[in-house]
C-alpha cells in the first residue's frame, strides 16, 4: 500500500512538469511558423521589386531550415560572363598598364628621350654586326664645314647606316638656309656620300637695328657677326631683301654711280633712296627708276655733281632735279645774293 501510494504521488506530483514542457514546445513550433510566415512575406516583397529577371531558381527549403535567398545577377554581368573570353581580363590590365605608362611619358614631355634610347640602342645593334658608318664624303660645301654639314643631317658616331633615314636627312639639310639642295647615298656596309649645292651670300640686310646675311632670293642665311662679309652691298628697310636683287641689277648699269654707293634704303615698300660714301642721299622715283639713274650719272660727268657740297638730290618729281646745298653752301650762296652796301662818299 505504502509502495502504491507512493507511487501515485509521485505520479500526480510530475503533472504539472510535464504540461510547462508540453506549452514550451508548442510555443517553440509557433514562433518557428511565424518566423517563417513573417520571411515568406520579406522575400516576395523583395521578388516583386526586382525588374530584371533571372533563370535562377532557389532549392526548395523545408519550414524547420529557413535558406537566404540570392538576389539574380545583373543582365551586364551575365552577358559579360556569357561572352568575353576567359582571360579579357589579363589582357585589358595589360593594356591599361600600358596606357597609363604612355599617358604618363607623354604628359612628363619624356617622349624625345624614349625615341632617342630606343634609337640609340638599335644603332648600336646595327654597329655592332657591321653597319658603322666608316665613311664619309661631302661634295659641294663651300660656307660649311663638314661637321656642320653632318650636325644638320643629324649624323653621329653613333648612327649605323642600316637604319639611317636617307630622305629624312636630305629633309633636314635643305631646311638650313646656307644649303639650296642636297643629296644622300648610301653604300652599304658603312659609306656615306652627300652632295650639297650652297646659296652665296648676296648682301647685307639691315632692318630695326638687325643685320644679316641674305641670299639672292631673300632668304636670311645668318646674323651678320663675320667681317668676311663686310664687302657685300647693304640693302635697308622693310622688304628690301626681296627687291634687292632686281634693283642691283639695274645699279649695275650705272657703275659710276654703283661704285660711290654705300647702302640703298627701301623707303615705304616703294621706291628708293641711295645713300653714297660721302653721306649724299639720292631720293630716287617710284617709277622709271632706270631713266633717274641715267640722268644722275650723266649730271655727276657733266657737272661733278657728287663733287659738289650738297646733301641732297631730290629726283622724284619727273621734270625736275631738285639739290639741296649744305648749311654751308647755303650761307655763302645767301651772302653771295645779298645787295652790296654802298661806300660813303661816292658819287651819284
Amino acid at each position: 500500500m505504502d509502495a502504491a501510494g507512493r507511487l501515485a504521488r509521485s505520479l500526480r506530483s510530475l503533472g504539472p512538469q510535464a504540461d510547462l514542457k508540453a506549452a514550451a514546445i508548442g510555443a517553440a513550433v509557433l514562433l518557428r511558423e511565424h518566423v517563417d510566415r513573417r520571411w515568406s512575406r520579406i522575400a516576395s516583397e523583395i521578388a516583386s521589386k526586382i525588374t530584371l529577371k533571372s533563370t535562377y531558381k532557389p532549392p526548395l527549403r523545408s519550414a524547420s531550415n529557413p535558406v537566404i535567398e540570392r538576389q539574380p545577377s545583373p543582365r551586364l554581368v551575365l552577358w559579360v560572363e556569357r561572352h568575353v573570353p576567359h582571360r579579357a581580363g589579363v589582357a585589358a590590365t595589360v593594356l591599361l598598364m600600358l596606357a597609363s605608362a604612355a599617358f604618363g611619358i607623354i604628359r612628363g614631355g619624356h617622349v624625345e628621350e624614349l625615341s632617342t634610347a630606343f634609337s640609340d640602342s638599335r644603332n648600336a645593334l646595327a654597329n655592332s654586326v657591321g653597319f658603322r658608318i666608316t665613311s664619309v664624303a661631302i661634295n659641294g660645301r663651300k660656307q660649311l664645314s663638314q661637321d656642320e654639314v653632318l650636325a644638320v643631317g643629324g649624323i653621329n658616331g653613333r648612327t649605323s647606316l642600316l637604319f639611317l633615314d636617307a630622305a629624312a636627312v636630305r629633309d633636314r639639310l635643305k631646311a638650313n638656309p646656307w644649303i639650296a639642295e642636297a643629296t644622300v647615298l648610301k653604300f652599304y656596309p658603312g659609306a656615306l656620300q652627300i652632295d650639297i649645292v650652297e646659296r652665296s651670300a648676296f648682301a647685307l640686310w639691315q632692318q630695326d637695328g638687325r643685320l644679316s646675311v641674305i641670299a639672292e632670293d631673300g632668304a636670311v642665311l645668318e646674323p651678320y657677326v663675320s667681317g668676311r662679309f663686310l664687302t657685300l652691298p647693304l640693302v635697308v628697310g622693310k622688304g628690301a631683301e626681296t627687291r634687292a636683287r632686281d634693283f642691283l641689277a639695274l645699279l649695275s648699269r650705272y657703275p659710276q654711280v654703283r661704285s660711290v654707293t654705300q647702302a640703298m634704303i627701301y623707303v615705304g615698300q616703294r621706291r628708293w633712296n641711295l645713300r653714297l660714301k660721302d653721306g649724299l642721299d639720292v631720293r630716287l622715283p617710284e617709277h622709271d627708276v632706270g631713266n633717274a639713274l641715267a640722268a644722275l650719272s650723266r649730271l655727276d660727268q657733266e657737272e661733278k655733281l657728287f663733287s659738289r657740297d650738297i646733301v641732297a638730290v631730290d629726283m622724284r618729281l619727273p621734270d625736275r632735279v631738285t639739290v639741296q646745298l649744305s648749311d654751308d653752301a647755303a650761307k655763302a650762296r645767301e651772302d653771295l645774293l645779298k645787295p652790296k652796301k654802298k661806300k660813303t662818299g661816292d658819287a651819284a
